[in-house]
């Protein structure tokens, strides 16, 4: 084949490859599964008003206390299923236009992103990993096409996660949003709470780098293994790596404090396990 030829035919690949991408894209965007549902105007409320104790009653039935879920018992049960469809229906109510607290927005941002996440598990399972179901070019993808309507919109995992909670300048929310996999965060048996959010936060960030199976810190060699969201969103934590190990520091273990915050750290990551985090 000539030169002009070969030019030819990578110029139409290209072409190609760019209307399937794009075609995916709409597929994509254009099939989502929504959940929840439409409230008129006058039967919306401030985000405070919204009640999550139905919500912490299914934690409280179905999450044990490493955070680990029983799945296959919460799909068999067609009550709560229904249930946790009733608490993302209630949800939808939320006027998250209207002036709301700081803490009222992160508390049922959080609680949204969980249930949300676990009704797109239930849907799929049995399932051995969230990933199965995040296909980025062809086909659905849970964190992009699983959306909960609220407020005239439907809000997306992604979206919840990196438009809307990462903005509100609260890092410890990568401790207490749970993407249904082994090395996440440990998923609370409890509601997240306004009036009680700084006291829940700190509990879970604290919990969270006490578990040496997501962070490990070795005192007599000054090496520290730190779980992937430290690296994924690094600047959630502060501008610099010094900055980052203080923000550590503040929720390790006491006897590895001194070790964050003196600079002495020799810093690496541990392999993000992807598993579900199902009961066993």
């Amino acid at each position: 084949m000539e030169k002009r030829d070969w030019r030819l035919a990578f110029r139409m690949g290209l072409v190609l490859a760019f209307a399937l991408n794009a075609g995916a894209y709409r597929l994509r965007a254009g099939s989502p599964v929504l959940v929840g549902k439409r409230v008129p105007a006058s039967q919306k409320v401030a985000l405070g008003v919204i009640q999550h104790d139905a919500w912490t009653a299914l934690l409280q039935k179905y999450v044990d206390q490493q955070g680990n879920v029983d799945y296959g018992a919460w799909k068999a049960d067609a009550a709560s299923i229904q249930a946790l469809d009733n608490y993302l229906a209630h949800l939808s109510t939320a006027n998250i236009g209207s002036r709301n607290s700081v803490e009222a927005q992160l508390a049922y941002w959080i609680n949204a992103y969980n249930a949300l996440t676990i009704k797109g598990i239930l849907r799929e399972y049995p399932t051995s990993s969230i990933r199965n179901h995040t296909a980025w070019l062809i086909g659905y993808n849970i964190w992009k096409d699983l959306k909960l309507q609220v407020d005239r919109q439907q809000v997306s995992l992604d979206a919840m996660e990196h438009e809307i909670l990462r903005k509100l300048g609260e890092p410890r929310i990568h401790f207490a949003i749970v993407c249904a996999s082994v090395s996440c965060p440990k998923l609370q048996r409890w509601a997240f709470e306004a009036e009680k959010l700084d006291e829940q936060l700190t509990t879970a960030a604290e919990e969270f780098f006490a578990d040496t199976s997501k962070n490990r810190f070795d005192l007599s060699s000054g090496r520290v293994q730190l779980s992937q969201i430290l690296s994924w969103f690094g600047d959630d934590f502060g501008d610099t790596s010094i900055d980052q190990m203080r923000f550590v520091a503040m929720y390790a273990p006491a006897a590895a404090r001194s070790l964050l915050v003196g600079g002495r750290a020799k810093v690496s990551y541990t392999k993000y396990d992807w598993g579900l985090n199902e009961q066993k």
